[in-house]
């Protein structure tokens, strides 16, 4: 019965359910008691208090199951964005999908898939070398979207394009 709740969305995103603030279950204050307690709409589940006290109701597991690294599987981006990177050395783009909480480090792992040695380039953007510890939007690399969805234009007909630039840095013999 407490799991009804759970299979009812699987594979479907349940951050809904939880404060962001807290990491925890969202509360309300109940209509009939004015207490407050956990909004479960689609109906308790696993490790969630009934409302009233109850004496089959065992709290001794530990941290309850949002709270739990192993059942982690994501962070839910509050943004992704298209870029397109361009190797100016062999005119080679490729056109990827980051999350806006991603720093620079992060979407060079990520495009290591199409060019092993993106680590000996200088990534560029507008002419001014980007601080690989630093977001796209804190490397000055606007998110335009808001603007396309303003004027009515597809976001993909303009990208903001990534210039890598190759260092001899002799990492390959």
């Amino acid at each position: 019965v407490l799991l009804k709740p759970i299979i009812d969305v699987a594979g479907l995103d349940i951050s809904h359910w939880f404060d962001p603030r807290t990491n925890d279950i969202r509360h309300h204050i109940d209509p009939v008691t004015h207490c407050l307690l956990p909004y479960t709409p689609h109906g308790r589940f696993i490790h969630v208090a009934p409302p009233f006290p109850s004496s089959d109701f065992a709290n001794d597991y530990g941290i309850p199951w949002w709270k739990d690294p192993k059942y982690k599987i994501g962070v839910l981006s509050k943004k992704v964005r298209t870029i397109r990177i361009l190797n100016v050395l062999t005119l080679q783009d490729h056109i990827i999908e980051v999350c806006s909480e991603e720093n620079m480090h992060e979407i060079l792992e990520r495009y290591l898939k199409y060019n092993q040695h993106a680590s000996s380039y200088t990534w560029k953007y507008d002419g001014k070398v980007l601080d690989m510890d630093k977001t796209l939007e804190e490397n000055g690399i606007r998110d335009d979207d808001n603007d396309f969805d303003r004027l009515k234009m597809r976001d993909d007909s303009y990208l903001q394009s990534i210039m890598l630039y190759y260092n001899d840095d002799l990492t390959e013999a």
